[in-house]
C-alpha cells in the first residue's frame, strides 16, 4: 500500500537534518500566520473557517515532515459552536501537539502529564492563539483557565516588555489560582512575570510591586485595577489580551460592570478579548459581545440541559436540628481526600467550623469577612493539603480549583441551580469522580427540583453510605 505522506527528495535530507526543532517550530508558526493572512484576503472572512494544522516530525526514523491543512466551512454567518449534553467531541491522538505551541509550552505540558486537551480546550485554543475574541461557557472542571493561559503565553514574546495581558476576576482567591496556572506554564519562560492585584490591602503595596517586579501579566479584581490605572501607577497602554474569568458575576453586578467598562476604555482598541464562565444566561451573552469584535462563541453542554459526568449526587431530607448529627455521621463514614462544606452565611460558617474543631475534625474556614491575609492563608493551607475539611460560603464556590476535593456537602442548600452547579463543581474536577450531598427540608425543595430539571440528573435520597468506588478515583 502506498504511503499517504509525500516522500522527501533524498538530496534535501542533509539540509533538513541540520535544522533544529526550534527552527522548525518557528517555521511552522510563520506558516500558520501566513495562512491566517491568506484566509483574511479571501472572499469569505476568516471567521468562517476553522483551521486544523496537523504536524508530524519524525527526524531520526522517517526523515520527513508533513503539514496537512484541512479547511472546514461551517454554517455561513455563524461562529457559534454548541455541544449538547448527549454529544462528545473526539480528540485527535496527537493531543496538545496539534496546536503547534511553543517548545517551552509543549515541554511543561509534558512535565504535567497532560496528553489530550479537554473538549473546551480542543475547540477554543486553535482560534484563541490566532487572536480571535472568545466567549466560552463550559461547566466547572473543563480546563477553561488553561485555554486563556496557553493562548496568551503562545502569543506573548519570550522576553516581553510592559504589561501585555490583563485578567480580571471576581475574587482574590481566584486571582491567586489563575496566577498559579500562569506560573506553572511559564516554567520554561523565566522572563515572563506575573502579579496579583486586589483590594483590601494598602494601595502603595501594589504600586511598589508593579514598580519593582515589572510584571507582564496582571491578574486582579476590577476595583483595585481601576484605582491603580486612574492614579497612573498601572499602565494599560500596551495590553493585547483582556480576559474576564467568571465574567457573568462581574457583568451581572452593576458596580463591577461599571469598573470593567472603565478599564476597557483605558485599553487599546486593537486587543483580544476573552470571557469565560460555567454559566452564561441569555441576558448576559449580549452584554459580553458588546466588549468584543465578532467573537467565537463556545457553549459546551449548552441549552436547557447541563450534565455533571462522574459526580454522584444525593439529597438528605432533614430538619435544622438534625444537621450537625448527620454531618458528623457522614464525615465519619465517608472516604474522601478533601471535602468542602457549604453554608449560607458568614456566621454559620464560623459556628460550624468551631463545632467541627471542638469534636476533633481539623477543619478550616473561609468567607468574605476574613481579612485578606487570613483568607489567602486558609486557601493555601487547603490547596497544599494541610487540612482535609473546609467550611465555606459561596465565595469558595466559583472557579476555585482544588484537585483533591472529591466530596461536597451542602449543609445549607444553594439558593439557585446555578449556585448549586458552581458549588458541586468543586468535586469531580476535569472528569474525575466525586460526591455531592445536599441537606434539604424535603424532597420537594424548589432548588432541588430546579437542579434536576436543568442538569439532566436524578438526585436520589441518600439511604445508605455510598460505595467509595462510585466517587473515589483510582
Amino acid at each position: 500500500m502506498a504511503e499517504t505522506n509525500p516522500e522527501v527528495d533524498i538530496s534535501e535530507l542533509a539540509e533538513y537534518e541540520e535544522e533544529s526543532d526550534e527552527e522548525v517550530q518557528n517555521e511552522v508558526a510563520d506558516t500558520k500566520n501566513k495562512t491566517a493572512n491568506l484566509f483574511s484576503s479571501l472572499c469569505f472572512p476568516i471567521d468562517w473557517y476553522i483551521v486544523f494544522v496537523h504536524s508530524k516530525i519524525d527526524w531520526w526514523q522517517q526523515h520527513y515532515i508533513t503539514l496537512e491543512f484541512q479547511l472546514i466551512l461551517p454554517c455561513f454567518g455563524s461562529r457559534q459552536w454548541q455541544c449538547r449534553a448527549d454529544t462528545h467531541v473526539a480528540m485527535h491522538s496527537s493531543g496538545f501537539r496539534e496546536f503547534l505551541l511553543k517548545p517551552e509550552l509543549e515541554r511543561v505540558i509534558g512535565d504535567c502529564g497532560f496528553e489530550h486537551p479537554s473538549e473546551v480546550q480542543n475547540e477554543c485554543i486553535p482560534q484563541a492563539i490566532l487572536g480571535t475574541d472568545v466567549i466560552c461557557q463550559a461547566k466547572s472542571g473543563m480546563g477553561k483557565t488553561a485555554v486563556f493561559v496557553l493562548s496568551t503565553l503562545q502569543q506573548i514574546d519570550n522576553t516581553p516588555s510592559g504589561i501585555t495581558t490583563l485578567v480580571l476576576c471576581n475574587t482574590r482567591e481566584l486571582a491567586y489560582q489563575i496566577c498559579d496556572e500562569f506560573d506553572r506554564f511559564t516554567k520554561y519562560l523565566p522572563n515572563v512575570k506575573t502579579a496579583v492585584i486586589y483590594g483590601g490591602i494598602p494601595v502603595q503595596t501594589h504600586k511598589d510591586l508593579i514598580k519593582e517586579k515589572k510584571p507582564n501579566i496582571i491578574i486582579g479584581t476590577p476595583g483595585r485595577i481601576l484605582q491603580l490605572a486612574s492614579e497612573g501607577a498601572l499602565s494599560l497602554k500596551e495590553i493585547k489580551q483582556f480576559i474576564l474569568d467568571e465574567c457573568d458575576t462581574m457583568l451581572e453586578s452593576l458596580d463591577m460592570r461599571k469598573d470593567v467598562q472603565k478599564i476597557f476604555k483605558l485599553i487599546p482598541a486593537n486587543k483580544q478579548v476573552m470571557m469565560f464562565s460555567a454559566t452564561l444566561s441569555d441576558t448576559i451573552r449580549p452584554i459580553c459581545k458588546k466588549f468584543m469584535n465578532n467573537p467565537l462563541e463556545i457553549y459546551i453542554n449548552d441549552g436547557s440541559k447541563l450534565t455533571l459526568h462522574g459526580l454522584q449526587q444525593y439529597y438528605v431530607p432533614i430538619t435544622e436540628e438534625q444537621k450537625n448529627k448527620k454531618l458528623i455521621e457522614l464525615l465519619d463514614s465517608l472516604d474522601f481526600n478533601q471535602s468542602v462544606i457549604f453554608v449560607k452565611s458568614v456566621r454559620r460558617a464560623d459556628a460550624l467550623n468551631r463545632i467541627l474543631q471542638d469534636i476533633g475534625f481539623p477543619s478550616i474556614c473561609i468567607h468574605r469577612d476574613l481579612d485578606q491575609k487570613d483568607r489567602i492563608e486558609q486557601y493555601r493551607k487547603f490547596k497544599n493539603f494541610e487540612s482535609r475539611i473546609m467550611v465555606a460560603t459561596n465565595i469558595f464556590g466559583r472557579g476555585i480549583d482544588i484537585e483533591r476535593v472529591n466530596v461536597v456537602i451542602n449543609y445549607d442548600m444553594a439558593e439557585s441551580a446555578d449556585t448549586y452547579l458552581h458549588r458541586v463543581g468543586r468535586a469531580g474536577r476535569f472528569g474525575t469522580k466525586g460526591l455531592a450531598i445536599s441537606f434539604v427540608p424535603s424532597k420537594e425543595d424548589p432548588v432541588l427540583e430546579q437542579v434536576q430539571s436543568k442538569f439532566v440528573v436524578s438526585i436520589k435520597e441518600l439511604v445508605a453510605t455510598p460505595d467509595p468506588s462510585t466517587y473515589m478515583s483510582g
